[in-house]
């Protein structure tokens, strides 16, 4: 349990990262002042260490914060950020989804095989490798069963993949790899599904408040035709994942967040520093290259995602009514250069993005009819 504390006085934004695609600035912003609002403190715009000090401060950084350093700066406790902490920079990926490829394969300063083991269960059939050689290994034992998927483990948005069929194609795609990128993060390697729904369960808790939901999402053509993520439908119960559970969830859903749940309670216990606020699981329902039917946790996000726009406004919503014990958010990305946002919607970023090009992003406090029927070509 987090220790009590009083409430942070100032909200600030901090990016992590050497460039931030302006879309993802603007919309972090956006959000950051709404939870200032929450929080009832002064938003104070960008973190700077040599202003701001701690325990008064509290922190919307654009990726999990990496360090022990930072407990020590004082964010030692969930009510001090909205996002994570962990003392490893590959717990902040997909990679711990996933054993390695034999037990004592190379893994760094950190790795808890014990994670792997025990969320085998509760995820598709794969592997994670920090070297060229454990990652072509583990390539050619998933090939013997159908297509394999390479994943990026720091992409998001669905980008970052490739799907490989022979060892051809396998021993093509790894060789791009960066060795220095691959020894400190690592790439997993995963079966390829057919037929997909994805679903994200998640946990927010701010300012004593606490919500638990489950979410749908949308997929989009970006401006280069690609196929990505295009916003969350969230149905959001007031409490943690029993209150979520004592909901009439469809049974795909329910057994999503029995999933979900086992893989952050071991996360928990295999990585006991692990501080966040924000957990949100992304998970997969699909059938194999056997037709089999899959499913299992994709990956895990413990800092502010996609679906955090609609997170927000459901903890809005629970705040103006202590009696709310359900609610609804959405999130929508649109490309193109002709967009217009729904009716309530919060817009969170419209313009033209450096590297998306035109972009729409909003939030809204409800969730649009249509909304659950993927677009496709």
């Amino acid at each position: 349990m987090p220790r009590p504390t009083a409430g942070p006085r100032h909200v600030a934004l901090h990016s992590l990262r050497a460039r931030e695609a302006i879309h993802e600035r603007e919309s972090h912003g956006a959000l950051a002042r709404r939870l200032a609002a929450l929080l009832k403190a002064d938003f104070v715009g960008d973190y700077d260490a040599a202003l701001h000090t701690h325990p008064g401060m509290y922190l919307v950084p654009s990726d999990t914060l990496v360090g022990p350093d930072w407990n020590e700066r004082g964010l030692d406790a969930e009510d001090r950020l909205f996002g994570g902490v962990v003392p490893f920079g590959f717990l902040a990926t997909k990679a711990i989804t996933h054993a390695l490829v034999v037990p004592h394969a190379h893994a760094p300063r950190g790795w808890n095989p014990a994670f792997g083991a025990t969320v085998r269960d509760c995820v598709l059939v794969g592997l994670t490798a920090f070297t060229h050689a454990d990652a072509l290994a583990a390539g050619h034992r998933l090939l013997q069963a159908g297509p394999v998927r390479i994943k990026a483990v720091r992409a998001s948005a669905g980008r970052g993949q490739e799907v490989v069929r022979t060892p051809a194609a396998l021993t093509e795609a790894l060789a791009a790899l960066d060795a220095g990128e691959l020894a400190e993060y690592g790439i997993v390697l995963e079966e390829d599904l057919s037929d997909v729904s994805t679903f994200s369960i998640g946990q927010v808790r701010v300012g004593g408040l606490q919500a638990s939901y489950y979410g749908v999402q949308r997929l989009t053509r970006d401006n280069r035709g690609e196929l990505v993520y295009g916003g969350s439908a969230l149905h959001v119960a007031r409490g943690g994942f029993d209150a979520l559970a004592a909901l009439p969830l469809p049974p795909v859903v329910a057994a999503a967040l029995a999933q979900a749940r086992a893989y952050d309670e071991a996360a928990t216990r295999c990585y006991p520093s692990l501080i966040a606020s924000r957990r949100n699981y992304d998970t997969v329902v699909g059938h194999n290259a056997r037709g089999e039917r899959r499913a299992g946790v994709l990956e895990q996000s413990w800092r502010i995602g996609g679906a955090s726009g609609a997170e927000v406004l459901a903890l809005e919503a629970l705040a103006n009514d202590p009696t709310l014990l359900y609610t609804q958010a959405a999130t929508l990305e649109l490309f193109g250069a002709h967009t217009h946002p729904p009716p309530n919607a919060v817009v969170l970023f419209h313009g033209v993005d450096d590297e998306m090009g035109p972009l729409l992003k909003c939030a809204m406090p409800e969730i649009p009819p249509h909304f659950v029927l993927p677009v496709l070509p």
